[in-house]
């Protein structure tokens, strides 16, 4: 998945939009039923997990710092 933020560009990684393209992807019947899935994103995969029963969305992977700057 790439990610394009309005202002900002292309991003290395965006939790949110993974966790809802794995969503719609099920619900669509473009994925199988089973999670967990992996999200390939430029900043590393992501793991998403979403139980249909409790409609809970679960996101693991990596946390690593990209930037660093002055106030």
């Amino acid at each position: 998945m790439r990610v394009w933020e309005r202002g900002a560009g292309a991003t290395l990684a965006c939790g949110t939009g993974a966790c809802a393209t794995v969503v719609a992807g099920i619900l669509e019947g473009h994925l199988p039923d089973r999670t967990p899935c992996v999200v390939d994103l430029p900043g590393g995969p992501l793991v998403i997990e979403w139980s249909a029963e409790n409609n809970h969305v679960y996101m693991t992977g990596p946390a690593e710092r990209v930037f660093s700057g002055r106030s």
